[in-house]
């Protein structure tokens, strides 16, 4: 190559770089102002929530699902959790998606279930029911036993099978707070317009579940486990109510989140085809409503708490993070038509192209510009401090990030309260940027060149350890 081409082709390769990761930062610091006032909003209504909720029995009935393939470990404590449920009314409706281990059995010997013979009526296609039980000792609570077909296909056969207008979509690892559910549902009182409503995911690793309630918040030991703590911090306080508060999120985790059933059923229940049902259902809902002109919102609170499980090996991790990516990139390129969209909004014209530019296309960027930093250096391109500047901006981003969604944390709801893990949390915010963060964005590009050559994986794919269940007393 010509060294006026290649002269040439450093001084792009710089330009670019600087300027992504200029446009980076300016988006956080965006995300981050939002979700600061949002949060700061948000607190006194907790409190004014907690007065009300004494006295309250307007809340409407909701329908939890719960699609369970092998979990045989945790399905009885999170079914005892939602049992626990400070709510009026609602039911619980576990659907058993053709598990090969006990998880069927370990439902009939904790709920005593019988048969029980009900109209199913098929308003979503999904594969067959095999049977329909109910449990004698927890009326509210019935099984659906049906052919495997995936998480997304055994909520639309939980949606078929429900019974109230609101449906709320739990993971059957996951332990919730009692007063989460009437949380997470309070939106759809204060406005009529709300038709998806999340809450807050944190790791239960490290944590005591005794009977399905959580009675100790702690760290988990396992490092991988602590680097997630951090991740999800961050997710959820500082990039998930930003995008909230400009209804543009699209994404409400499949882990936790409650659905005006109507507008489920009305743009097609959950696809099938994806690996990001929980993201896909939330894009394909802004693109169907904007479209159709109907008033509408999408919101997340950043109080209502589930408690899941997450990976400890570096096997399950990937597959997880791999498929996460997969799923994104699945959901918008299904959705095409919100971007730009006439009737778009934020979402097509803001959170559409960030999440195209930062999530899908971001990782291509950030291992190649290692990697084009690396080789520039090495070959006498760029001086040593050109590279440890690009260096240290690419660190610093990192760990802007984590802290932010720390402070957001400690501000707010100081989950974490000892001394102790703060400073664990804040060494960890560190250390995650040292190699962590580089291995994650490497496996989403192995997610998005899964989807490229259309590959597929099974939902479920995780070796639970389920360390935070304790036995009964």
């Amino acid at each position: 190559m010509d060294p006026v081409d290649v002269a040439a082709f450093v001084g792009f390769s710089e330009w670019f770089f600087l300027l992504y990761f200029t446009a980076l930062n300016l988006l956080y610091l965006l995300l981050n102002l939002l979700s600061l006032i949002s949060i700061r909003r948000y607190i006194p209504t907790k409190v004014l929530d907690d007065v009300a909720a004494v006295t309250t029995s307007l809340m409407p009935p909701v329908s939890i699902l719960v699609p369970a393939y092998n979990e045989e470990l945790t399905i009885a404590s999170t079914v005892k959790s939602l049992l626990q449920q400070d709510y009026p009314e609602f039911e619980i409706v576990v659907i058993n998606d053709g598990s090969t281990d006990d998880t069927l059995d370990v439902l009939r010997r904790e709920l005593a279930l019988v048969p029980f013979p009900e109209a199913y009526r098929i308003n979503i296609p999904c594969k067959a029911v095999l049977q329909i039980y109910r449990s004698t000792l927890h009326p509210s609570i019935r099984v659906i036993d049906k052919i495997n077909g995936g998480k997304a296909d055994s909520l639309n056969a939980g949606i078929n099978g429900s019974r109230y207008p609101y449906f709320c979509s739990v993971d059957a690892d996951t332990v919730l707070l009692k007063d989460s559910l009437r949380r997470v549902t309070a939106p759809f009182m204060e406005d009529s317009g709300v038709v998806v409503s999340g809450g807050t995911v944190r790791v239960a690793n490290g944590c005591q579940v005794l009977d399905g309630v959580l009675t100790r918040i702690g760290l988990p030991s396992n490092l991988l486990a602590l680097f997630q703590v951090v991740e999800y911090l961050r997710a959820f306080l500082f990039g998930r109510v930003g995008w909230s508060a400009m209804n543009a999120l699209l994404v409400i985790s499949g882990a936790f989140g409650v659905f005006r059933k109507e507008v489920a059923v009305r743009v097609g229940g959950y696809r099938t085809d994806t690996l990001g049902e929980d993201m896909e259902i939330i894009v394909r809902i802004h693109r169907i409503l904007r479209r159709e002109r109907v008033p509408y919102r999408v919101v997340f609170l950043p109080d209502p708490v589930c408690w899941t499980e997450v990976p400890e090996t570096l096997g399950d991790l990937q597959g997880q993070r791999t498929r996460w990516q997969q799923g994104l990139v699945e959901s918008l390129s299904k959705n095409w038509g919100l971007m730009f969209s006439r009737r778009g909004g934020l979402a097509g014209w803001v959170a559409f192209p960030c999440t195209l530019l930062f999530d899908w296309a971001g990782p291509f960027i950030e291992v190649f510009g290692y990697i084009l930093m690396v080789l520039f250096y090495l070959f006498g391109f760029i001086n040593f401090g050109t590279f440890w500047l690009f260096m240290f901006v690419a660190f610093a981003v990192g760990l802007l990030l984590s802290l932010s969604g720390l402070f957001l944390e400690e501000i707010s709801f100081n989950t974490y309260s000892r001394p102790k893990y703060l400073l664990v949390l804040l060494l960890v915010a560190i250390l995650e940027n040292l190699g962590y963060r580089q291995l994650n964005s490497l496996w989403r590009v192995l997610g998005v060149v899964r989807w490229i050559f259309r590959r597929k994986r099974r939902w479920g794919e995780m070796n639970r350890r389920a360390t935070w269940v304790k036995a009964e007393r």
